[in-house]
């Protein structure tokens, strides 16, 4: 075994001493050398607006990259429109008498369940004056002692029918059919009327409450299929009808295309109505009447860099910028144009190359770094 030289600490201690001395003198100035790093846990924002963030950091903020590249596209512009029920998928529940509600066989469905078609939704109970209903009483009674005189006569014919023409034996059987036929509607006319669902699907809104009082042709119920909706967009003029390549909504994120259906003829506020239709499991997410954001999709192609519509945020001047990540741990900003592309993505036109690795994810926390 050897021994350490007697020298070793002695200069070991004298290294220590002179970068004790030596660094001092190298503070505060620049000689071209790499950009600080900076410390775990604290993230700097430098005087030319980068940002260095920790790796710790930036699994905290959960920032995700990826890289971007340039490619040519359609030009899209986008509409506010408005979610709308699909007539051959949903339907409307009113009453055709003035009445009192009453609570069908299963009790009033809740908002958003589901029903069948035909299915008893509530009952309406015809509301009628005194004088009405004693006129109606009257003629129920007059009805059926009228039914029950043709009956008993035309059992007596069906027991002579050797000795009585057959015509007579007919004609009686006859008004026996037409007074239970008067009696039935009566009786229809004193009962109450069954408010069915036209179409399944699930309870979009209720107006129901036991006792309510309504009017003739009242909305009741309202059922939608949440899987067929419509979206109706409103455009500013009509020649944009003919350029229509594509169109799609944004849902959670994600684009859910659209299917063009048609325009209007007629302005509605001085624009032009435009009708798509959408299909899928991620239209649950959405109700009739909720405003969107419609991305149509032009034939006019655009040259660009497609990047998450959630990488773009905004500068304390209220520019468009995204973060490009230029190192490991700093992140740039970069002053960007752009245009709508569909309901997830949009089209930089403007500021950003493709090739660089742009913050998809978490770049609203990036960009509230101090």
């Amino acid at each position: 075994m050897t021994r350490p030289h007697p020298l070793l600490p002695v200069l070991a201690a004298l290294s220590l001493a002179v970068a004790a001395t030596t660094a001092p003198a190298h503070e505060g100035h620049d000689h071209g050398a790499a950009p600080p790093v900076a410390e775990a846990g604290a993230p700097q924002r430098l005087p030319d607006g980068a940002i260095l963030l920790p790796k710790a950091s930036q699994r905290q903020l959960g920032l995700r990259t990826e890289p971007v590249r340039q490619a040519s596209a359609g030009r899209a512009i986008e509409l506010p429109g408005l979610v709308a029920m699909d007539p051959n998928a949903g339907g409307r529940v009113q009453a055709m008498v003035a009445g009192r509600l009453e609570p069908g066989p299963g009790g009033f469905p809740a908002l958003g369940q589901a029903v069948a078609r035909g299915q008893v939704l509530a009952t309406v109970r015809p509301s009628l004056s005194p004088a009405d209903r004693a006129s109606l009483g009257a003629q129920l009674a007059e009805v059926r002692a009228m039914q029950g005189l043709a009956l008993r006569r035309a059992e007596r014919l069906r027991g002579l029918a050797d000795s009585v023409p057959r015509k007579e034996i007919e004609a009686a059987e006859a008004e026996v059919a037409s007074l239970s036929g008067r009696l039935a509607a009566l009786q229809a006319a004193s009962g109450t009327e069954a408010l069915v669902a036209p179409v399944a699907g699930v309870v979009a809104s209720s107006r129901a409450v036991a006792g309510q009082v309504v009017d003739a042709r009242e909305l009741v119920f309202e059922i939608v299929d949440p899987r067929r909706l419509l979206v109706e967009a409103t455009a500013p003029g009509g020649g944009l009808v003919g350029e229509i390549a594509s169109a799609s909504i944004a849902v959670a994120g994600r684009a859910v295309p659209l299917a063009f259906v048609g325009a209007g003829r007629s302005l509605r506020e001085q624009a032009l109505p435009l009708q798509f239709r959408a299909q899928g499991p991620a239209l649950a997410q959405l109700a009739v009447g909720q405003p969107v954001a419609v991305t149509v999709q032009l034939k006019a192609q655009a040259e660009g860099v497609p990047v998450p519509a959630a990488a773009l945020v905004r500068s304390s001047a209220n520019e468009p910028l995204v973060w490009v990540k230029a190192a490991p741990e700093r992140f740039e900003p970069r002053r960007v144009r752009t245009q709508p592309l569909d309901g997830a993505r949009v089209l930089v036109t403007s500021g950003l190359a493709g090739g660089e690795r742009v913050v998809t994810d978490g770049a609203p926390l990036l960009n509230q770094v101090r």
